[in-house]
């Protein structure tokens, strides 16, 4: 981007206003469930942009009944023979649920073409039928939000180095990541082709800029939550009650029962 960078977001104006999104967040679920209606967000990007931790921070404090992840694993062989969507139509919502896409059908767009994991013909198909799956979806009522986080080579290439030294994460370093550095050109190219094609007025392309993860976080929830139409819905009135007096009831003795140990008795 050009003009000057903007400085890290300070940690403490992050977890301020990250608490007060979350809690956004639980609100609009309830809206979800009280009026039946569909989510889809979808995750897209470059590797290591922070999809990921956003998701985390997405369905943090939500039910998981309500709000679930989508993150698919490779195709089977049985897979690869059916229509490309027919995978994904399978994990979209009923009524009163959010699906959050951690990549997508669009896997087809990025890396299955410029890695040569489908065909030409496969490729230039997907894009032609893309734009009519997804406005099936807009049309059938679903509301489906995509997103693209863009983080910048240089902010990709850090965060490759820090996940290879973190036992903690180096479980998402892969060798299809490591490739992404040397065909950085090849998935933009494949990224500008896939957005003329596919950001679309009924369903569009919101780009999250990324290279600060806490900014990049804020901003795409802001966005969601502003995006769609939802509103207070009233808790239900609940009274805890009083414990009844005992009526006899001892409890198992602690002898005879396998406890775990106190680790933290330990420390």
């Amino acid at each position: 981007m050009a003009g000057k960078k903007a400085a890290k977001l300070p940690r403490k104006v992050y977890e301020k206003e990250l608490l007060r999104l979350q809690t956004e967040l639980a609100r609009m679920q309830e809206w979800v469930r009280a009026e039946d209606a569909r989510l889809v967000v979808v995750f897209e990007g470059r590797d290591a942009a922070g999809k990921g931790g956003t998701i985390k921070r997405v369905t943090e404090h939500l039910n998981p009944r309500v709000a679930r992840i989508a993150a698919l694993p490779k195709p089977t062989e049985r897979e690869r023979t059916q229509w490309y969507f027919q995978r994904y139509v399978q994990y979209l919502p009923a009524a009163g649920e959010i699906v959050l896409f951690d990549r997508s059908w669009y896997n087809r767009a990025g890396v299955e073409h410029v890695m040569g994991f489908c065909t030409k013909e496969e490729h230039q198909r997907f894009l032609h039928q893309c734009p009519i799956f997804e406005r099936m979806l807009v049309e059938e009522g679903i509301l489906l939000r995509k997103y693209w986080f863009s983080v910048s080579d240089t902010e990709q290439q850090e965060r490759f180095r820090r996940r290879l030294e973190d036992p903690l994460r180096r479980w998402k370093l892969s060798p299809m990541d490591l490739e992404s550095i040397t065909r950085w050109e090849a998935y933009s190219r494949a990224k500008d082709e896939m957005m003329v094609h596919t950001d679309i007025p009924e369903a569009p392309w919101y780009v999250v800029e990324s290279d600060d993860k806490r900014r990049a976080r804020l901003n795409m929830i802001a966005h969601l939550l502003d995006s769609v139409p939802y509103h207070h819905i009233s808790p239900p009135v609940l009274d805890l009650p009083q414990r009844p007096a005992s009526t006899g009831y001892r409890r198992t003795p602690r002898e005879l029962q396998t406890y775990v140990p106190d680790h933290a008795a330990d420390l």
